[in-house]
């Protein structure tokens, strides 16, 4: 229900029945440095500089408007972010503000919606909808479940400007089939959502996804896992980044503009070393793609000097944050529907839900009062809290209800 809290870094999305995984510090130094990717840079280091630009093949500083000139020949533009961290976000909007201004005819795509809700984006550029209603009517915390405030700048842009904006996420029970079934096994009715052609067999991706996984520990993140349970939850990730490639040049195509440019805004995973949607999508598409990683210059305190420099074509050295812009409870639930996507898979350890004394297999009844029927509904009533805040939770525990109090405060940085 409610992704974990996690601190700046690039991490896969996995559909760990619904659960989304960060890699924990000693991975994270290791994934920012892999010997993968495109082999003209995978076996050097590029700087990352706070509030500035990299260009990895040259090692250049630069500024937003030379960076709109060097992708000039790019029609893919592909721009990571994690999503509760606010820097990453103005990086986004940036980029996008850079190449309006450069006069590129800028389309976005999104990962936060399934292509089967196009309409909603549309009608979202025609003026059509208050923010409010957008929100409700779309169903925002239900495809996505962040809170809007974090992407609220970069949807006003783009209808201050009317750019097109264009669903490219597969409905999210596709992929978690991938995972349980293995492509082979789809319904005819699964597979109509996911392209025809997907690469699901590469060593780099393999590498990264694994790197991604270490430290964890206990069976949910990777210790343990037998080779298959592997193979299918990276089909799963293949099969997830295809299809946004996929609905993203098909997009980028009804545009006919010599000037367009698809920048789809999505998670870092899908992102690095190019072995993600990249990777997919140039089976369909063989004009410029680029990618930019947002890369916080340091790492609970240490700077972050560098990252291998095939880790993207740009990187964009932000400020590290230490917390969240608004506050999460450090849960996360299962995809379904009733009992099933309101009971407890995981407690991030340190979170406001640990401390509440939340356990894994808890039932959530109720909100400050308000019975809880599904996932959108707890999203929306937490995207009303803010730090300082509490909330009172009545779970299912057995046969028993326990009432839980959550207080959402923010942690001093620790001391190095």
């Amino acid at each position: 229900m409610e992704g974990m809290k996690m601190r700046f870094r690039p991490f896969v999305l996995v559909l760990l029945a619904g659960l989304v995984v960060a890699p924990r510090a000693s991975a994270q130094n290791k994934v920012l440095h892999l010997t993968i990717g495109d082999p003209a840079r995978r076996d050097r280091e590029a700087p990352v500089v706070l509030d500035g630009i990299t260009d990895t093949k040259t090692g250049d500083t630069i500024s937003t408007a030379e960076l709109a000139a060097r992708l000039s020949g790019v029609k893919l533009l592909l721009v990571g972010e994690e999503h509760t961290n606010m820097e990453a976000h103005r990086v986004q909007l940036r980029v996008l503000d850079a190449l309006v201004k450069a006069g590129r005819r800028v389309a976005i795509g999104l990962e936060m919606y399934p292509y089967t809700e196009q309409k909603y984006l549309d009608q979202w550029r025609d003026n059509l909808f208050t923010e409010e209603g957008f929100v409700r009517i779309s169903r925002w915390y239900d495809n996505w479940g962040y809170h809007w405030g974090y992407y609220r700048d970069i949807f006003e842009l783009a209808r201050q400007h009317r750019l097109s904006m264009f669903a490219v996420n597969t409905p999210r029970e596709v992929v978690s089939a991938v995972r349980k079934k293995g492509l082979a096994n789809l319904s005819p009715e699964e597979a109509a959502h996911i392209p025809k052609e997907i690469d699901v067999d590469n060593a780099d991706h393999m590498t990264f996804f694994k790197t991604t996984f270490e430290g964890q520990g206990g069976p949910v993140h990777g210790a343990g896992m037998g080779e298959e349970m592997w193979k299918n939850m990276l089909s799963a990730q293949a099969t997830w980044d295809a299809t946004m490639g996929y609905n993203a040049v098909q997009a980028l195509k009804t545009l006919d503009d010599p000037k367009a440019i698809m920048v789809v805004l999505v998670g870092s995973g899908h992102v690095a070393y190019g072995l993600g949607i990249e990777r997919q999508a140039r089976k369909w598409f063989d004009g410029g793609i680029a990618t930019i990683i947002p890369v916080a210059a340091t790492d609970s305190g240490v700077p972050v000097k560098s990252v291998r420099a095939s880790y993207a074509n740009f990187l964009w050295g932000v400020a590290e944050e230490s917390d969240s812009l608004y506050p999460t409870l450090g849960i996360s639930t299962a995809v379904g529907q009733g009992d099933t996507a309101r009971r407890v898979l995981i407690v991030q350890p340190g979170s406001a839900g640990e401390r509440a004394g939340f356990k894994a297999g808890d039932i959530l009844v109720s909100l400050d009062g308000t019975p809880l029927t599904d996932k959108e509904l707890y999203s929306r009533l937490m995207a009303g809290k803010r730090w300082g805040d509490s909330a009172t939770f009545v779970v299912k525990r057995g046969t028993e209800e326990v009432t839980l109090t959550a207080v959402f405060r923010r942690k001093l940085p620790e001391k190095k």
